[in-house]
């Protein structure tokens, strides 16, 4: 557990680890950025990565000039998108295996399960829905792809849902990420933004408990 809190102390900083970043690695940070936002979208193994958080954060590093807003915005959106498509194609192929398997090392099969029921509850509309869902994000494509779900449908929903996450989140950083008030307690913005985020998940948890 102790990488858990790792990777949660990583993100908790992104102001001042993503700046050692940049000055490391300068314009390669781009790769970097998509790379986690893919991966965080596209690998059901990989739910741990706080995409909207590192979302934020880049955009309030764009406006002080660190990143161009419009490379992010595309880049970014592509990751998200790709990253869906990939965890469907996934989903459609091996999905139904990690279903009627009991135990699975690499698949939590109770988040399988949630983001199942979540499915049955909200259909396609889940596709844009779970964007705005830790965990749920990881798994919505995947169950959309077991459900054999026709790719043209969730292709647009996927195309909608992941350009509208990475807007709302990349140019939320851009805009306010800068004030005052925010730079003075970034930390706590983020921690608030990642508390916020996981709401939903922890009301459907708590919701399905009493059910």
């Amino acid at each position: 557990m102790n990488w858990l809190f790792q990777i949660f102390d990583y993100f908790m900083h992104l102001d001042t680890n993503l700046a050692a970043l940049i000055a490391a690695y300068g314009v390669w940070v781009y790769a970097i950025l998509f790379f986690v936002i893919f991966l965080e979208t596209g690998f059901v193994v990989t739910p741990f990565l706080p995409g909207d958080s590192l979302l934020f954060a880049a955009g309030a590093f764009a406006a002080i000039g660190s990143f161009n807003i419009a490379y992010l915005f595309l880049l970014l959106g592509l990751a998200a998108i790709l990253g869906d498509t990939i965890n469907y194609w996934i989903g459609h192929f091996i999905g139904p295996k990690v279903f009627k398997s009991k135990k699975s090392l690499l698949f939590n099969k109770e988040h399988l399960i949630k983001a199942h029921k979540f499915y049955e509850k909200y259909g396609a509309n889940t596709i844009i829905l779970a964007r705005f869902i830790p965990i749920i994000r990881t798994f919505a494509p995947f169950v959309a792809g077991i459900g054999k779900m026709h790719y043209g449908k969730f292709l647009s929903y996927n195309i909608f849902g992941g350009l509208l996450w990475v807007s709302i989140f990349l140019f939320g950083g851009f805009y306010f990420g800068n004030m005052p008030f925010v730079k003075a307690n970034f930390e706590w913005v983020i921690l608030a933004i990642i508390i916020v985020s996981v709401i939903p998940a922890v009301v459907e948890y708590i919701r399905n408990r009493k059910n």
